[in-house]
């Protein structure tokens, strides 16, 4: 996968490095708002980041011109938060993926945890089936409504200490 990217100094192709590449198959186009995928936190992090390889996140950004394969994500956990704080939401199982890893524990949205990725990063979510027609695997593709993505926004706001322009939403 290689990304173009236009700058003042004329087009410059930027090849992902095989050695950091997700293993399974990253993604090659901008997904859409509100979609859920696994991103790869385990290589160029260092804790108190997040670390973990496969986390969920919540897709918050549309494409950007100029930042082709960039995308903006907001972490999910299954991990309750103690506190539980502004910049924290409890998502319901009938929004995620209906397999086990999502309907055996909640999940919350990490208002606080926002961050900027590539696109070899992410993954789709595996349903863990294939299509009986053609034998292609099957994906997570649903995407949270307006009302849930409203609340996820909000929780970013709080979580960079601008909790006051949620009304705005």
């Amino acid at each position: 996968m290689s990304c173009a990217f236009r700058g003042t100094f004329g087009t410059v192709r930027v090849f992902s490095n095989p050695a950091i590449r997700n293993p399974d198959m990253p993604i090659t186009i901008h997904p859409k708002i509100g979609q859920i995928l696994l991103c790869d936190f385990s290589s160029g992090f260092r804790e108190p980041e997040m670390v973990k390889s496969g986390r969920p996140v919540v897709v918050i950004s549309p494409a950007i011109q100029g930042r082709e394969c960039l995308v903006t994500v907001v972490a999910l956990s299954t991990r309750p938060p103690d506190p539980i704080m502004p910049y924290h939401l409890l998502l319901p199982r009938s929004c995620l993926p209906q397999i086990g890893r999502f309907q055996q524990r909640d999940t919350w949205v990490k208002g606080d945890m926002v961050n900027t990725v590539a696109f070899h990063r992410l993954d789709l979510i595996r349903l863990g089936k294939k299509n009986p027609t053609t034998g292609r695997r099957l994906y997570f593709t649903n995407r949270l409504g307006r009302d849930r993505m409203k609340e996820i926004y909000s929780c970013v706001l709080h979580g960079m200490n601008l909790g006051s322009l949620a009304d705005a939403l």
